[in-house]
């Protein structure tokens, strides 16, 4: 053996810099770097699953509240066993309004289609894609989903992108003694009036169309689901809630970013005073749209159909519909 390698040799025996020689022992091993590798990496992979997904800092990240966290890596889905008995008769149409949330929505498909999946509630999620130029208007879409929902399902999911449900004691089941808030104020990180019926909410599809659907005079951010709610009683039908959820404002996890995604709370022309109205006439019955296309997808394993929708305004009945 020559005198280099001779000298590399007797490094790797112990031999070399004396930091080298304080932290391996005297007969140098693989195996515990090995063994203390797969610690490491264990570590990492739960700091992950921790720290990941949702508002609030990371604990010892150094971030302000409200600051998005980085999106969880997606579980493997389970897949609906469409012959087995236990599912139950109903099938579920999970109607998500959207429009340029597609780091949200990255979370939301796989992690609802999961959460339903556990629950053997048969479902399939729409992805109600506003692709037209006038301002979002959550309402028509909502109407929109429903009427292409298809006669395969028969009851209702209005869901927000952005809400994600933690407590799996949380009932989606077929809503058959009246609308189900899931979301409800006691629950619900932000809003918390009693009149509240936004987030997500569970209809079936008889009890919608007693209500004429939602109106479609709501363009921009909020106060559609004020109106339905005002439908809703209209209509005969009790607003029901979760009960025996000990989990409080914890029961949600809500991954909007306020200060990413601005909402569009303009109140233009007449807006202002129309917004607190009730619409007696539109609904389902006049809802303006043309399906640009539907494509079916799979995020991450988990399957769902985006719909790009054109929604169509009348200006002279609603001329807030734009920024003009």
């Amino acid at each position: 053996m020559g005198p280099a390698r001779r000298r590399a040799a007797l490094r790797l025996r112990g031999g070399g810099s004396p930091p080298l020689r304080g932290l391996l022992p005297g007969r140098f091993s693989v195996f515990p770097l090995f063994f203390l590798a797969l610690l490491l990496g264990f570590a990492s992979l739960l700091w992950l699953q921790l720290s990941c997904s949702g508002e609030g800092p990371v604990p010892g990240s150094g971030q302000s509240r409200g600051a998005p966290r980085q999106p969880c890596p997606p579980q493997a889905p389970l897949l609906p066993a469409e012959d087995e008995p236990s599912w139950g008769p109903h099938r579920l149409a999970l109607l998500v309004p959207f429009r340029e949330r597609f780091e949200e929505l990255l979370a939301f498909v796989p992690y609802m289609h999961r959460f339903l999946s556990k629950k053997r509630i048969r479902h399939h999620i729409f992805v109600l894609n506003q692709v037209d130029h006038f301002r979002f208007n959550r309402a028509s879409l909502i109407n929109v989903g429903f009427l292409e929902s298809g006669n395969d399902t028969d009851y209702i999911a209005m869901h927000d992108v952005d809400l994600l449900p933690l407590n799996e004691q949380l009932d989606y089941s077929f809503p058959e003694a009246g609308p189900f808030h899931v979301a409800s104020p006691e629950l619900h990180p932000l809003y918390h009036y009693k009149t509240y019926v936004g987030g997500i909410l569970l209809l079936t599809k008889q009890h919608y169309e007693m209500c004429n659907g939602m109106s479609n005079r709501f363009w921009g951010w909020g106060r559609e689901d004020d109106e339905f709610y005002r439908r809703i009683k209209g209509a005969g039908l009790q607003v029901r809630r979760p009960s025996g959820i000990t989990t409080g404002y914890e029961t949600f996890q809500h991954l909007h970013d306020p200060a990413w995604r601005k909402r569009d709370q303009k109140r233009i022309a007449a807006q202002k005073q129309e917004q607190f109205k009730v619409d007696r006439e539109g609904g389902l019955n006049n809802v303006r749209y043309r399906i640009e296309s539907r494509t079916a997808l799979s995020v991450a394993g988990a399957p769902c159909t985006v719909l790009n929708i054109l929604l169509d305004c009348d200006t002279s009945e609603t001329p807030w519909c734009t920024f003009g």
